[in-house]
């Protein structure tokens, strides 16, 4: 399994990222047996959409999964329901899944300003999350775990890759925080994670006042060793936050390995 870091600024666009969105690949093989390498966004936040075409053809897009529905996080559904919908040339890929919370597609249709009736619905398939309930696609398993933000329903996601190898079909494990907060769940999805995407949108003694809200880093590395997780990757950091100072923090709570995400680059999970 790769993970493709689309966008990893905290809350709002930089100069140097998009919002949230992660491209997740996976080898496989479609409905006919036959070889394939399957794709799906772990978010698709504000700015996502422009920079995501330089890794990927949005025809090649298998689903779309929603942590929660602040504007970072889902936004640019708006523009590629406009790619899906009024591409003069057509769109031949059929409707794209869209996993979230309860409420997406109204959502995703009033931030267009469309009546909820059709909104979206032919351009995706909405499906709500269920809590601890697993979804398969392709060689993908993905399982959302509640955790603690200001919003109605916000989800870490567990996702789970079972590829062929020379030596037989491997399981390689990467968890995405979504926003959060400490939380059991974060640490229930993130057990024995081999990567743990994990946001640090806070810095201890600034933010320490507001609960239910964000991470520190200092946090990041409390939940990823409470889990016991292989390597630490932090990333929703906002523009005003020294990614330095981030990674210093987590360093004192977690000892293993430990980076921040940046746009564009891809790791191996």
């Amino acid at each position: 399994m790769q993970l493709t870091i689309i966008g990893a600024s905290g809350s709002f666009p930089g100069p140097g990222s998009p919002a949230s969105c992660y491209l997740v690949s996976a080898n496989g093989v479609d409905d006919n047996g036959n070889p394939k390498t399957w794709r799906i966004l772990l978010d698709l936040g504000n700015g996502a959409l422009g920079t995501l075409q330089r890794y990927v053809a949005l025809e090649d897009i298998d689903a779309i999964l929603l942590s929660h529905l602040h504007p970072d996080h889902f936004m640019d559904l708006c523009g590629l329901h406009v790619v899906v919908r009024w591409n003069p040339y057509g769109w031949d890929a059929g409707r794209i899944p869209v996993y979230g919370p309860a409420g997406t597609a109204d959502r995703t249709a009033i931030a267009y300003g469309m009546d909820p009736d059709p909104g979206m619905h032919p351009d995706f398939e909405f499906i709500d999350w269920r809590q601890r309930q697993a979804v398969e696609i392709g060689p993908l398993k993905i399982t959302p775990y509640p955790v603690r933000h200001p919003i109605e329903e916000s989800y870490a996601l567990r996702v789970e890759a079972t590829e062929p190898t020379p030596d037989g079909e491997v399981t390689s494990v990467l968890t995405y925080s979504g926003d959060t907060d400490t939380a059991p769940g974060l640490v229930e999805a993130a057990r024995d994670a081999h990567l743990f995407l994990c946001e640090a949108a806070f810095h201890e003694g600034r933010d320490d006042a507001i609960d239910c809200v964000h991470l520190t880093g200092k946090r990041a590395g409390e939940m990823a060793t409470a889990a016991d997780v292989g390597r630490l990757l932090l990333t929703h950091i906002p523009v005003w936050n020294d990614p330095l100072v981030t990674s210093q923090e987590a360093r004192t709570t977690f000892d293993g390995q430990l980076a921040v995400a940046v746009s564009g680059v891809t790791y191996t999970v």
